[in-house]
């Protein structure tokens, strides 16, 4: 299912503030999402403007991403990298902050970056494989093939060396296939 999910978690607030349930098994699985996760990952980015991304896992490692921001606020990116797909080196997109709450299910076979929107944010993610350095993939943010529309020019975006040195996605071979469903951005 390479749905793209935008997820709304209920949030239950009172004059304490607020208490929400980011993640159940059942609930998700009831949404078709019964993916295990294996591993979280948390990242703090300092600067406005800071982009990771458009990264992704080849098989056998391959990672479906359950993403969330805790503090701040991120403009978060699926890019569908799935050969033969009709929504190939297509993208959605999603704002996520820590008032909003909202996450986003990215599935396997697509990329995902994110740029901060505030300074000192932090985004926590599930992944379905662990960390495998010899998988490790991804496509350059700034790809006018794709053509995200980031918030920021891409001159003042915040890369990594390594991120800088990414293909594009004409030079890229893609490991995944068309599974016969087109990607579409559902909220949940």
């Amino acid at each position: 299912m390479p749905t793209v999910r935008l997820i709304k978690p209920r949030r239950f607030a009172d004059d304490r503030g607020w208490f929400s349930e980011t993640y159940n098994t059942r609930t998700y699985a009831a949404f078709g999402l019964d993916d295990v996760f294996v591993q979280d990952n948390h990242s703090l980015s300092r600067p406005v403007g800071t982009v990771r991304g458009l990264h992704f896992q080849t098989p056998d490692f391959a990672q479906a991403k359950l993403v969330r921001c805790v503090r701040g606020a991120i403009f978060d990116v699926a890019v569908d990298v799935r050969r033969g797909s009709p929504t190939y080196g297509k993208h959605v997109s999603a704002e996520l902050t820590s008032d909003n709450g909202a996450q986003l299910y990215v599935p396997v076979g697509f990329a995902h970056a994110f740029m901060t929107l505030e300074p000192d944010t932090e985004v926590i993610y599930k992944v379905t494989a662990f960390y495998a350095p010899q998988c490790d993939g991804g496509l350059r943010f700034d790809d006018p093939d794709i053509a995200v529309g980031w918030p920021l020019p891409a001159d003042r975006a915040i890369i990594s060396a390594k991120d800088a040195d990414l293909p594009l996605l004409r030079d890229f071979d893609s490991p995944f296939d068309y599974d016969g469903d087109p990607m579409t951005l559902t909220e949940i």
